[in-house]
């Protein structure tokens, strides 16, 4: 029986009708142009899988072209941040550009924009000129310097070009129609003064273009077929189509811009801006905090490229913007990670419990599957000793029916090992519990075959043998935010919503089998959660992220 083949994306229906309307599969070309002012974020990975995605779909080339227009905020740093995430999500690019490669190019067609007086250079201020601009219902009016000779643009361009104005002072904008229904058509700038050295071309320009003059022409330079954006470029559509009209050559391929709906996630935000101010004002760690919705810090936290393509895949391409709610995320994590990590053991909140009638000194070595979704995975030994640690909320001295651990005179089995019954407890003098003293069952230890083994308890519980314990560095991580959309409230700012415990660090205890756990290896902590060794993993101190817990707890808080 075959398949049912997968619809369309509207995207995708573009690029079939325009194949169908005379493109040919060899002029196809797509291009991912991220802005090197930050790093990448779960609302980028929609963008980098839709371009790559058809790339993959058309074996087209796609070029990873980074926008870098505006050295007061672009580094190397991110540049390498952005290459490395894009491939860690298992993309390659087919050539890698940067708008700096075109400034020659885009200066030499402002001049023959100036030339052909589509273009003139303005020294108004910024308050000048925007209340010239109109609004929405009311057109603009011509500035003073709009009709200024060709010659003297030329020379005040150049003039801007070597450095000899201060920033501010002048512009160059596009003359092309004060009175337009479209704001971004009354007379946009294309050039502005920045006297700050650029993190490739050093200090050999003092003018960088803007966006909205680069993005078109580097795409109709690189003969980009299709330039693919967000919803709140769909303004822009009509100065991007502008602008090729004065340099296109009609044998050559015109890139067409068209907009897809960005999609939002759930408890956190996605404006770089605001994703910096976190930065700064050290609410987190970096970029690359495993609160952070980036794609650095999503990878720190244990989520795996497959994970987020599979996500990216679930929410689709859409027309209108969208909050997408995070717990659809962690699904994705869940699912994956529960198909690939091994199952470990580790105790959080430890609890002493002796086993009375286990001989002292003794240790038995217990067979543990890796993993029941891996017939590959194998088995491991796990130390089992008299003393051993449980989690603090798996013992209770009395409990009704519904309470399936461990209790005063009731059994449970140890996983992997024997079948236990809790005979007694200590406590200090505030009356909390601080051991629990058991016997077990000698006859009852898992996989052994006898009658006694094959007895049903209602309970199982994960341990970790005391002596062998390997004591670690647990860092628990939440939402970063108590609201779903914190940056959409008018009259409070989105910081108002920071989450308190979004991070606490504990010490919890794990199995010996982790102590030369790698940074990024994943697992399974049973019964509590998916779990990776955080780089700051030393010899001498490992560190474990919680990725996700093994349900969505949020649902809870939320109904209540």
């Amino acid at each position: 029986m075959s398949e049912t083949p997968k619809s369309l994306n509207f995207i995708e229906q573009i690029v079939e009708e325009d194949l169908v309307n005379g493109y040919t599969k060899e002029e196809l070309r797509f291009r991912f142009p991220p802005e090197p002012n930050g790093y990448l974020h779960i609302g980028h990975a929609s963008s980098i899988c839709l371009n790559f995605g058809l790339g993959l779909r058309y074996n087209a080339p796609v070029n990873l072209r980074f926008d870098d227009t505006n050295p007061a905020k672009e580094e190397q740093e991110f540049v390498d941040a952005i290459k490395k995430d894009v491939e860690w999500l298992g993309f390659k690019w087919n050539t890698e550009r940067y708008a700096s490669d075109y400034f020659q190019q885009l200066y030499d067609w402002a001049v023959l924009l100036i030339k052909a007086d589509k273009a003139y250079v303005d020294n108004q201020s910024s308050e000048e000129m925007a209340s010239q601009k109109g609004s929405p219902t009311e057109p603009g009016v011509n500035g003073p310097n709009r009709n200024r000779s060709i010659k003297e643009n030329l020379e005040l361009f150049e003039k801007m070009k070597n450095g000899e104005f201060q920033e501010g002072t002048h512009v160059l904008r596009a003359k092309i129609d004060m009175a337009s229904s479209n704001m971004l058509m009354r007379d946009p700038i294309m050039y502005r003064i920045l006297h700050k050295a650029h993190h490739r071309t050093n200090t050999d320009w003092c003018i960088y273009p803007m966006y909205d003059w680069t993005h078109g022409e580097s795409d109709y330079i690189e003969q980009v077929s299709h330039s693919f954006c967000t919803l709140e470029f769909a303004m822009h559509r009509e100065l991007y189509n502008w602008f090729l009209d004065q340099v296109y050559d009609p044998k050559r391929m015109r890139p067409k811009q068209r907009e897809f709906a960005r999609r939002n996630l759930s408890h956190t935000v996605v404006s770089k801006r605001k994703l910096l101010q976190l930065v700064e004002q050290g609410l987190v760690t970096g970029w690359d905090d495993p609160r952070m919705p980036t794609i650095s810090g999503l990878r720190r936290r244990g989520y795996t490229p497959e994970s987020i393509r599979n996500f990216v895949d679930t929410i689709g391409i859409a027309k209108r913007d969208n909050l997408i709610d995070v717990s659809l995320l962690e699904f994705n994590i869940r699912e994956h990670l529960n198909k690939t990590t091994h199952r470990v053991m580790g105790v959080l909140n430890p609890l002493k419990l002796v086993i009375t009638n286990y001989p002292e000194g003794e240790i038995e070595w217990l067979e543990a599957e890796n993993s029941p979704e891996d017939d590959t995975a194998g088995t491991r030994q796990v130390p089992f000793s008299r003393e051993i640690y449980i989690e603090q909320e798996d013992f209770k001295e009395a409990a009704n029916k519904k309470f399936f651990r461990l209790k005063l005179g009731s059994e449970v089995r140890l996983k992997n090992g024997y079948i236990i019954k809790a005979e007694s407890c200590t406590k200090d003098t505030d009356g909390n519990v601080t051991e629990v003293q058991c016997t077990y069952d000698t006859k009852s230890k898992s996989g052994s075959g006898t009658e006694e083994s094959l007895r049903k308890v209602k309970g199982t519980l994960h341990w970790v043998s005391i002596a062998h314990a390997v004591p670690t560095e647990i860092r628990l991580y939440d939402r970063l935010f108590t609201d779903e959309s914190p940056d959409t409230h008018k009259d409070k700012d989105f910081l108002d919503f920071i989450n308190p415990d979004s991070l606490s660090v504990i010490t919890g205890y794990v199995e010996p089998a982790l102590k030369n756990a790698q940074p990024g290896e994943r697992f399974q902590f049973q019964r509590i959660g998916y779990f990776c060794v955080d780089p700051d993993t030393t010899s001498e101190n490992l560190v474990f992220n919680r990725t996700v817990g093994l349900r969505d707890s949020w649902a809870k808080i939320q109904d209540k």
